[in-house]
């Protein structure tokens, strides 16, 4: 028996996030170099094999690499063993390799639908955190607390920005300079820590007064305020909604306030810190505000496909302002103790929360999460309640019933 639980998505939103038509735009570079390879790629996955599942374990497997650097250097200072900074990398690889055909592999087998599109997004704002982070933790950015912070967080904002510009057009744009670039960026410099060590980074370059590691926060800089200006001018010329507002009818400025609502604390608490709460523990630090912003991010996500207005306040940042009460009463409890009970809240409202929403929207589409039809396999298309549900049902079991036809002589093959 359920215990009653208040529902997060109402059937006016579920109903909009079943109409919902994903719309892409992207002229990245590496995109189009990797197509070829990742068209293999999907081809050697059994067709049983749900699309949400496999972006799930790509997930699990970078946040575990990554933890394990995070596990030997937690001050960003130390210096890990070389063998982690190729594990970490080899993580990121999978992830990026199994995110990118997880799409492919619906379209395969027939069972796209607008949960995966949620759910690969979600999945990206929380490897936005992990992946920053083991940058930082590869070139020893810990040494300058400062420009950690600038690298975590500026990447980020550029993923909650280019949500929030998607929220007011209705489409997804990606640069020549992107995710993809970005991802494999971090790759080369994993791979290059491993094979000279991180020391490597404070070798100086061009002048006694000019480290290696300055590239890495520059580049940065420079490709994120490319990135940032391309989203700001679709966001201030105007969404596609009624007089210019977002695809739910809503200002094109609102989403800067639940942004702000992480940001700000984040930079506040760590200058104000009388125990140096950043400065000595910034993986901690940097996961507990990343997950809040992945929080914040995701509910974004869900505004835009549900087209619905986004709320400001959110439980996960009961963490935060729990940081903040503490620093207000004078640090009356030890600042590491409140940080581990944020990283836990937050840890856990974020799972709560994702899975409720995959919940509803499994209920609603009469899905589930993990498994899909497949020929041969234990489960059949459900017909949707809508009729224009129905007609795509009927495509489906026009493709099933063709896969199944062709799948005939492997099994008796199989079977001989």
């Amino acid at each position: 028996m359920k215990l009653y639980r208040q529902k997060i998505l109402s059937e006016s939103q579920l109903k909009k996030l079943g109409e919902h038509q994903y719309s892409c735009q992207s002229v990245s570079i590496l995109d189009t170099l990797l197509q070829p390879y990742w068209s293999w790629l999907v081809l050697k996955l059994p067709i049983w094999l749900a699309p949400n599942l496999i972006t799930i374990l790509g997930l699990l497997i970078n946040i575990f690499t990554a933890l394990i650097l995070v596990w030997y250097s937690p001050d960003a200072r130390s210096e890990p063993p070389r063998w982690s900074f190729a594990l970490c990398a080899l993580g990121l690889f999978t992830y990026q390799s199994l995110d990118a055909i997880d799409g492919k592999q619906a379209r395969r087998t027939g069972s796209a639908n607008p949960l995966g599109e949620l759910f690969d997004h979600g999945c990206d704002s929380i490897s936005t955190v992990f992946v920053a982070l083991s940058a930082c933790i590869a070139i020893q950015l810990g040494n300058y607390p400062g420009w950690m912070f600038f690298q975590c967080f500026c990447a980020i904002t550029l993923f909650y920005c280019a949500h929030w510009q998607t929220y007011v057009s209705g489409t997804l744009r990606f640069g020549k300079i992107d995710v993809t670039e970005a991802q494999f960026t971090i790759m080369g410099i994993l791979l290059l820590s491993t094979i000279f060590g991180p020391s490597m980074w404070s070798m100086k370059f061009f002048s006694d007064n000019f480290q290696i590691w300055y590239l890495i926060p520059i580049s940065t800089l420079a490709c994120g305020l490319v990135a940032l200006y391309s989203s700001l001018t679709v966001i201030c010329t105007g969404g596609i909604g009624k007089n210019g507002s977002t695809v739910a009818g809503t200002s094109v400025l609102s989403p800067i306030i639940p942004f702000t609502l992480v940001l700000v604390p984040a930079f506040i608490i760590y200058k104000k810190s009388t125990q140096d709460i950043y400065q000595n523990h910034p993986a901690l630090y940097i996961l507990s505000f990343g997950l809040v912003a992945a929080k914040v991010t995701n509910r974004l996500v869900v505004a835009h496909m549900t087209k619905s207005e986004m709320e400001y306040i959110d439980w996960s940042l009961m963490g935060p302002a729990m940081l903040f009460l503490n620093q207000y009463f004078n640090t009356f409890i030890n600042e590491y103790y409140i940080l581990w009970l944020c990283l836990i809240w937050v840890a856990i409202d974020l799972v709560r929360y994702c899975y409720q929403v995959c919940e509803e929207i499994c209920d609603y589409l009469h899905i589930d999460l993990f498994r899909i039809p497949y020929p041969g396999g234990p489960q059949k298309p459900r017909v949707p309640d809508s009729t224009a549900g129905a007609e795509k049902n009927g495509r489906l079991d026009k493709k099933f019933q063709s896969d199944e036809e062709d799948a005939v002589p492997l099994l008796q093959s199989m079977e001989n």
